[in-house]
């Protein structure tokens, strides 16, 4: 398979690429590394990464960011952060790419724990991961071609301790769990999932 990974040097990013590339051609790309660079901010940038790649099987999105800060000064223009990459850069991915996308392809996208188990200071996230979640489950029954679509929603990671005083009581998640998500995600059967792994 022509697996495309937006986020490939980041901490999970990491860890999907390497467990693929055993099998299959990986594809990395990010905002300033891998293979190719793509701004998930800008749909121009987005349909002109698409035409570099041409089709491809499966693209597994992880990355995007979101505003992280107390709700009483939270300004729109901090929410927006979280709106404007992590929820509209990944849902973008999706519209333009179901144009290049093979048959039976797939799309993996990442939300998170944090619409279903909230902390401090992250609404922004929170409502993000939702948005997210809500729009896999709506965009599976539309998608054409046996196109899949699903949403890995991880809990704080083992690889990411500086992270684990924000989650106060959760229990890091292993890297071999979060792995096994996306695979499930980017090689089962399934579509309109939510993979929780937690």
């Amino acid at each position: 398979m022509k697996i495309i990974v937006i986020g490939a040097t980041g901490t999970i990013g990491k860890k999907v690429t390497v467990a693929l590339k055993t099998k299959h051609e990986v594809i990395t790309a990010g905002s300033k590394s891998g293979d190719l660079q793509v701004d998930i901010t800008s749909t121009t940038s987005i349909e002109a990464f698409y035409k570099k790649v041409g089709t491809f099987d499966a693209l597994v999105s992880i990355t995007g960011a979101g505003h992280f800060g107390p709700l009483p000064t939270m300004t729109p223009d901090d929410f927006n952060t979280g709106i404007n990459s992590k929820l509209m850069g990944q849902v973008n991915l999706v519209l333009i790419g179901q144009h290049y996308i093979n048959p039976k392809g797939s799309f993996t996208l990442t939300s998170g724990i944090l619409d279903r188990d909230p902390v401090v200071n992250g609404a922004n996230l929170s409502a993000v991961n939702g948005a997210l979640n809500a729009f896999v489950t709506a965009a599976a029954i539309e998608l054409e071609n046996g196109v899949r679509i699903n949403a890995v929603s991880p809990g704080v990671v083992e690889d990411s301790p500086d992270y684990f005083d924000t989650f106060p009581g959760h229990i890091p998640v292993t890297m071999d769990r979060v792995v096994a998500g996306y695979e499930k995600s980017i090689l089962g059967a399934g579509t309109g999932k939510v993979i929780t792994v937690s």
